[in-house]
């Protein structure tokens, strides 16, 4: 079993359940002294650049939505699971906007009710998280196309 994240640093976001996601902005280093991911979600208009953990690339123009919004629910739903026993990180250029979408279709996905997973996560990881009006609606329905219950874990 991997060692989880430390919910005391930077990016680290603790959804309902109790699973560790961290959240962070390419344009950054990687945090000095601190474990890397296991697993990494990369929300990008073009390829990311190489790393040395499994990681997945989601066609995410800056600003907007999903290129493919199947894809990236099921890429999310894959996170959301995998966070469970690893270190799953979910990274944009800035680490605000298209992350802080991603963070909240997690947080639903652990049950928190699509309405109030952007305030949860403004409220747990980055006050500026979710920058733009559609990708707030997008968070709403994306917790619509999980169903009322949402996914099993």
């Amino acid at each position: 079993m991997t060692v989880a994240w430390d919910d005391r640093d930077t990016g680290v976001l603790r959804l309902p359940s109790g699973r560790l996601v961290r959240g962070r902005g390419l344009r950054r280093p990687l945090p000095a002294d601190r474990p890397v991911p296991t697993y990494g979600v990369y929300l990008l208009a073009k390829p990311p650049p190489e790393v040395p953990w499994q990681a997945r690339w989601l066609r995410w123009p800056d600003f907007r939505l999903p290129a493919d919004r199947a894809e990236a629910h099921t890429v999310l739903t894959e996170a959301w699971h995998r966070s469970l026993t690893e270190r799953v990180e979910l990274a944009c250029g800035g680490g605000r906007g298209r992350t802080g979408t991603a963070l909240a279709c997690l947080a639903v996905l652990d049950g928190v009710p699509p309405g109030e997973a952007v305030s949860y996560v403004r409220t747990h990881y980055d006050r500026h998280a979710v920058e733009t009006p559609w990708q707030r609606r997008y968070v709403l329905r994306f917790g619509a196309s999980s169903g009322p219950a949402g996914p099993e874990a």
